[in-house]
């Protein structure tokens, strides 16, 4: 299935009609408590696994987290056999890197119908950044599509219009403790069926896995269960499927 590859922000011409343009390194930019880096992989048979990955952009605040997000395309528009992979910076995302070899992933699994009803969806509220822990802050602010949010230090987000920012799973930052066992994020689009994981960085961490997969699943208003697996049983499988060590 063909589709254009995912493409990051372009910086604006400067204006030439004589209007002040203002910098936009002016602006306050709330910081994410982690660098983030937003990876691309598209099947290619003829390519090692490794040179099908992709590095698209990294970020480390709110506005650039958008400024990204809003130039890339949604999951349920990428091609079969395509992955967005978003984790910590340094953290690469594969079985073998040193931060993911002991760990595993919580596990969701979409049929065909769910890509265009829940899908992007899914994803989105997976990968928002995140609010509750930017500082020193009490103002409104505009998302690029014209809803608001207001941010208050200490006291979490209160939505506007937009009433997904209102309890969001986010990627390794709203997990309490367990928020050091995260280490990104994945969605899979496959022609039998989509997946989105949460990967962690140690499966015998049974307290914090139980943690991130309950909050993972209550914040998603999840309809259906979500099973843990670790990479190793991933990695050794000998049938089409892995046995969960937990699930919520």
């Amino acid at each position: 299935m063909a589709t254009s590859e995912p493409k990051a922000a372009e910086t604006e011409e400067p204006q030439t009609d004589g209007q002040v343009v203002a910098n936009p390194e002016q602006y306050i930019k709330h910081p994410l408590q982690n660098r983030w880096a937003l990876w691309y992989f598209k099947t290619d048979k003829s390519k090692s696994w490794t040179d099908n990955l992709r590095l698209i952009s990294k970020f480390d605040t709110v506005e650039d987290f958008w400024a990204l997000y809003n130039h890339i395309q949604q999951p349920s528009k990428l091609g079969y056999g395509c992955d967005y992979c978003l984790f910590k910076d340094g953290i690469k995302p594969m079985w073998e890197d040193d931060r993911n070899k002991l760990g595993g992933r919580w596990l969701i699994t979409l049929n065909k119908q769910q890509r265009h009803n829940d899908l992007d969806r899914y994803w989105m509220e997976t990968v928002m950044p995140p609010f509750l822990h930017l500082h020193k802050m009490t103002q409104q602010r505009k998302l690029p599509d014209g809803s608001s949010y207001v941010l208050k230090t200490g006291n979490g987000v209160k939505t506007g219009s937009r009433c997904v920012l209102q309890l969001l799973c986010l990627v390794g930052e709203s997990f309490d403790e367990a928020s050091e066992d995260v280490c990104g994020a994945v969605v899979n689009v496959r022609h039998k069926g989509d997946k989105i994981a949460i990967w962690t960085s140690n499966c015998q961490n049974r307290d914090a896995i139980m943690t991130i997969g309950q909050l993972y699943k209550d914040r998603l208003n999840l309809p259906m269960k979500a099973g843990y697996q670790s990479h190793d049983d991933t990695s050794s499988k000998s049938g089409s499927t892995t046995k969960n060590m937990y699930s919520v």
